[in-house]
């Protein structure tokens, strides 16, 4: 890849992870001024049919300032390094990590969960594993310098996270971007075209 490719690339994804935070924030912003009640009619309820809207909706919305800025920088900064590799993958690891993480907790969460964690925790896993799949040293090497930024959040996947931590929220968000980089991985695709040229 060109140079000017790589920085226009890069360009790209800043301006899309920013826009994604200023939605965010927009939103929160929104929620003060609405009320708590939105968090009853969109958060994620587990097991009730009233909650199933946030699977789609809950990752928007955020308990608190300290909520949302805890999430914001990581979001900022994973989600720039999945863009990184094309728009394509940044939205299916996006995808993938917000839907698996929703249905989870949907599925075995404990109480209302609001928060964009799980799609933090998307992009970590699939960053920490795609260069496996992929059988790329460059991404197992981006992969470690991640870890050692990021790996203590690791901990945000058990059960013992802590009080008012959904941490099936991080772990099927995790889930969800490892789903995404093992359906995406490059030798999966070149095994496709060389089938179809045979």
């Amino acid at each position: 890849m060109r140079a000017a490719s790589r920085g226009s690339r890069a360009r790209r994804a800043l301006g899309a992870l920013l826009g994604m935070a200023g939605v965010l924030w927009a939103v929160f912003l929104l929620t003060l001024l609405a009320g708590g009640q939105v968090y009853y009619l969109l958060g994620n309820i587990p097991r009730r049919v009233e909650g199933l809207d946030g699977i789609l909706f809950s990752p928007l919305l955020h308990a608190d300032a300290n909520h949302l800025a805890s999430n914001t920088l990581p979001l900022v900064v994973l989600g720039f390094l999945v863009f990184l590799e094309s728009a394509r993958r940044f939205a299916a690891v996006l995808a993938s990590s917000w839907l698996v993480s929703g249905i989870g907790v949907w599925l075995t969460g404990q109480g209302l969960t609001v928060g964009a964690s799980g799609i933090v925790f998307g992009f970590l896993a699939y960053l920490l594993v795609r260069g496996f799949y992929n059988r790329s040293w460059r991404q197992v090497l981006l992969a470690v310098v991640i870890f050692l930024f990021y790996g203590s959040v690791l901990l945000g996947l058990l059960p013992t996270a802590g009080a008012g931590v959904s941490w099936q929220a991080h772990l099927f968000g995790a889930a969800g971007g490892v789903l995404a980089a093992v359906l995406m991985r490059k030798d999966r695709v070149r095994g496709r075209s060389r089938n179809q040229l045979r």
